[in-house]
């Protein structure tokens, strides 16, 4: 699927302390420091970045050159960070294979969802009543970009990597995978059940994709294209957000447990079996690949 294992790939990528660093670097470069100045300043582009689509919310093709700037500006700032900061070049940003797994990502992260959408439909569930404008396309365009963007840069390259540092792979994945479901507890319809099936299907998947190719391209675009396919193409809820309307309009009628009720599909069972097990077979690929970093405590001096 992500293609062939090499020498080179099977060598584990991660934050490992520099003892070259002087002291002060060393502290500002800490897995603790690093999630709380790296965090903040790409948190305070999020907050920007939802200013200007509140503000640009009539004029969605303004909103997505906006949150193009300043995705931009939050690789700017991790890279920054890693090669001023830390003396070391983002590996998890790198553009070898960047098209590559990106385009995997959007292909899977769209399937996943509307494999979600068919069988709803074949149960009778969902039903498409008509079809909206081809411009209701565009307005969903900014969400996915920028819940993509900062959020993989946020959970997956700060707060999972500097988990992982100390404290290795598996404990990184639940606190990462954990953390993530619970921010959604944040959004409009925010339940804890929802909350919790994004931290088990989401957190999986998005940590899986990660641990596997060891940089950020096949998450973002797991997470692009689901949260796009979602809202722009089948309307639906995403996380716990308010409903737009979308490409398609339909009726939705069936138990909570198989539609994710106010929360969107994300609570359904059908998401949590999907990608789960979608995630899990990227976990078991990375393992198998050698990419499983051990706790420090465990590692060769």
């Amino acid at each position: 699927m992500i293609g062939p294992t090499t020498e080179k790939d099977r060598a584990p990528m991660t934050t490992l302390p520099d003892t070259h660093l002087g002291p002060l670097r060393r502290i500002l470069a800490s897995p603790p420091a690093r999630i709380l100045l790296l965090g903040f300043l790409l948190l305070l582009l999020m907050g920007l970045n939802g200013d200007v689509m509140t503000s640009y919310a009539a004029e969605p093709v303004k909103a997505v050159q906006h949150t193009i700037a300043l995705a931009i500006a939050g690789f700017a700032v991790y890279v920054g960070h890693a090669h001023f900061i830390q003396r070391r070049s983002a590996a998890e940003l790198s553009t070898q294979g960047m098209a590559r797994e990106f385009g995997i990502g959007l292909l899977v992260g769209a399937g996943l969802y509307t494999a979600c959408e068919l069988i709803l439909m074949a149960l009778g569930i969902f039903r498409i009543t008509g079809l909206n404008p081809w411009s209701y396309l565009v307005p969903a365009v900014a969400m996915a970009i920028s819940s993509s963007v900062f959020e993989e840069l946020l959970f997956r390259g700060v707060l999972f990597g500097a988990v992982e540092t100390w404290f290795g792979s598996w404990a990184a994945l639940v606190v990462s995978s954990l953390v993530f479901g619970l921010s959604h507890l944040m959004n409009p319809q925010g339940t804890l059940e929802g909350a919790m099936f994004i931290a088990v299907e989401a957190g999986i998947l998005l940590a899986g994709a990660y641990m596997l190719t060891r940089r950020l391209w096949l998450s973002i675009g797991f997470h692009m294209a689901w949260n796009y396919t979602q809202s722009a193409i089948f309307s639906g809820i995403v996380s716990g957000n308010d409903a737009a309307p979308g490409l398609v309009r339909s009726t939705v009628q069936g138990p909570d447990l198989l539609t994710g009720g106010q929360f969107g599909v994300e609570s359904s069972v059908l998401a949590l079996v999907l990608c789960t097990t979608t995630g899990i077979a990227l976990v078991v690929m990375a393992a198998r690949r050698g990419r499983i970093v051990p706790p420090v405590w465990k590692r060769p001096r």
